[in-house]
């Protein structure tokens, strides 16, 4: 009986984990996109410089 009245307040309350995932996982999927769109950027640019000699290639930072 004890072990069940545990396992509803852990069920009741969550300790905090679901908060965490409510917030964090949005932000690691945003941050995600936004580091693809980089690369994706990154490769256009590199190929669009590599066909038009005027073009200086990207700074590495």
């Amino acid at each position: 009986m004890v072990f069940s009245s545990m396992f509803a307040g852990l069920l009741a309350h969550q300790g905090g984990w679901d908060e965490i995932l409510l917030i964090g996982g949005p932000i690691l999927v945003i941050v995600g996109l936004l580091v693809v769109a980089k690369r994706r950027v990154e490769a256009a640019a590199a190929a669009a410089g590599a066909n038009d000699p005027t073009v200086a290639p990207p700074a590495d930072d």
